[in-house]
């Protein structure tokens, strides 16, 4: 039990993030639309970028989502939050040299891990991509009570007035958030907005006037072009 605790602690250390500076820039944020992506360039470009095994992960990052394709939401969610949950959990400043890096997903399968931010975004990119309504999704940012942490999950709404589910790194089993009494939510943000949570729910819209610079940064990125090295190699 301890050693669980102390993992769990490990993981949520490296997650923490200024509220108080974040909450300030975020408001009106854009996501990339469904694209038809080219998977032989997907695939070659990992290879060559970060090694063999990395155009093996894409491939099956491809195979998930033609699978996924023909099922129903709640299967795609457990389907997509299944397999990234296999990837490795690794701090950004021992990653990517930085305390706060928000990697692509091209580049989170890439090098196979990254931290809790990095989890999130991979899973409500891929279910955006299996044709999931980015208004049903929130990357949100709670508090592990019981750790004393800050973390971040994805949150999925079946309709506007439902209990979110929780997709997570940390607790695999995709859970309502009444049954995650570990997590108080903080704020919450998808391709267009920002709400701030004062309950296990949607929350309060906070405004659409000004932009998250990393959310901006990370779109920007998306794709194969803007690949970058890491700082530690995990394989």
């Amino acid at each position: 039990m301890s050693g669980r605790l102390d993992y769990k602690n490990s993981l949520l250390r490296v997650c923490r993030f200024s509220l108080i500076a974040s909450a300030l820039s975020i408001c009106c944020l854009y996501a990339k639309p469904t694209q038809n992506l080219d998977e032989t360039k997907i695939v070659s470009t990992l290879e060559k970028k970060y090694g063999e095994r990395a155009g093996m992960r894409a491939r099956a990052w491809f195979k998930v989502q033609s699978e996924a394709s023909t099922m129903s939401e709640k299967e795609k969610l457990l389907k997509v939050n299944n397999f990234f949950n296999l990837f490795n959990f690794v701090d950004d400043i021992k990653l990517w040299g930085e305390s706060n890096y928000w990697a692509t997903p091209m580049e989170f399968i890439g090098v196979n891990g990254g931290d809790c931010e990095d989890f999130s975004i991979a899973k409500y990119f891929t279910l955006l991509q299996l044709g999931v309504q980015e208004d049903k999704m929130r990357i949100t940012m709670v508090k592990a009570t019981t750790l004393n942490q800050y973390h971040m999950v994805l949150a999925y709404y079946e309709t506007p007035a439902s209990i979110p589910l929780v997709l997570d790194n940390l607790d695999h089993t995709i859970k309502p958030a009444t049954q995650r009494k570990d997590l108080l939510p903080v704020y919450s943000f998808n391709g267009k907005q920002l709400w701030l949570n004062k309950e296990q729910g949607r929350g309060v819209l906070a405004g659409s006037s000004t932009r998250l610079e990393k959310w901006n940064d990370l779109n920007h990125r998306l794709g194969v072009d803007r690949l970058r090295q890491p700082k530690l190699k995990l394989e």
